[in-house]
């Protein structure tokens, strides 16, 4: 049984006079204990919106949420199921998730106290195996978050997230506000976490590179929905939606070869009013009659391997080569 479960998820944020942004608008995701699950999209594709309902601080216009087989309870002004303390979410910017008025060692045994009732030297010992988990030195506890560079203070709200003994923690681009080697460094932590401590992690990212890294299974995202999904390598080397195609194509080489980020053709649409049919359609380089007027649903390509277009049973890599560019006559 997975640990956490999203089943056709719709979020919309309703304005007055004006169409409601569907932010997301059927999406499915699953971790299991020890996976890591990578969610990749451009920005404004609705994947922070989707970590927020998974983790109750949202509530889900339509759809469900399971929990340890149990429908998640969104966070109101009363107290959650305690059990739910073991999903946790770790947020992008670990200084704004952090009070600055207190020490680093009072933050994390916050939880402690709560959950396991811990305190005086049994509380510091704890936190202090905490920081060690996490790559810092127990000293730490003593400083206040100013004190440590933006790398150590991802370390510090990771140590956190663990203090609850969580099964599961939702990372909601915990690696874009750093740099190369500290991504690196709690990519590589992330891990050894996901395998040690056997919880799942599910890591929201527009970086590839990072995700290919550490990520056993990939969804990818675009306007609100789940467009291809399988195993991080599957996708890597046979994607079979244009979409995903196009990111990958995005990534920096070595070598100084691939697509400049950004290349893509057109703008992402208005979630308050998106394109009928397949909703890529208008900046797809493969387009066809059929991607204009109907959703395709998700078909399965390869074992666990899943991509949501008309052309997804076809090699999308050969369709590519024959097809003409997009703005070509014939295209959206």
């Amino acid at each position: 049984m997975s640990i956490v479960e999203l089943s056709d998820v719709h979020v919309e944020f309703h304005r007055r006079g004006s169409p409601p942004v569907r932010a997301v608008a059927g999406a499915s995701i699953t971790v299991d204990r020890g996976q890591i699950v990578g969610l990749v999209g451009e920005s404004g594709c609705g994947k922070s919106t989707l970590a927020r309902a998974a983790c109750g601080l949202l509530t889900p216009t339509a759809g469900s949420i399971l929990f340890e087989g149990e429908r998640l309870v969104p966070l109101t002004r009363r107290a959650r199921p305690l059990e739910q303390a073991r999903l946790q979410m770790v947020f992008q910017n670990p200084f704004s998730s952090l009070n600055p008025r207190r020490r680093v060692g009072s933050q994390i045994g916050d939880g402690l106290e709560i959950l396991a009732g811990l305190s005086g030297a049994a509380l510091d010992a704890r936190v202090a195996e905490l920081l060690e988990q996490v790559g810092l030195p127990a000293t730490a506890a003593r400083r206040y978050p100013h004190e440590f560079s933006g790398g150590q203070r991802q370390r510090i709200a990771i140590a956190r997230a663990l203090a609850a003994e969580p099964s599961v923690i939702v990372l909601d681009e915990p690696l874009s506000a750093l740099d190369t080697s500290a991504q690196a460094q709690i990519a590589n932590l992330l891990t050894s976490l996901a395998r040690e401590l056997e919880i799942g992690l599910l890591l929201i990212s527009h970086d590839l590179a990072i995700v290919r890294q550490v990520a056993h299974v990939v969804s990818v995202m675009y306007l609100g929905v789940i467009v291809e999904s399988g195993p991080t390598e599957e996708i890597w080397m046979r994607p079979r939606h244009p979409y995903t195609r196009a990111l990958i194509a995005s990534v920096p080489r070595a070598d100084g070869s691939g697509v400049l980020p950004g290349s893509l053709p057109g703008e992402v649409p208005d979630p308050a009013r998106p394109p009928a049919g397949c909703r890529f359609h208008p900046r797809c380089p493969i387009v066809v009659d059929r991607c204009r007027s109907d959703v395709p649903g998700m078909v399965t390509v390869a074992t666990g391997h899943q991509a949501a277009c008309w052309l997804a049973a076809a090699d999308t890599r050969t369709v590519a080569s024959s097809a003409p560019p997009a703005g070509s006559p014939g295209q959206a």
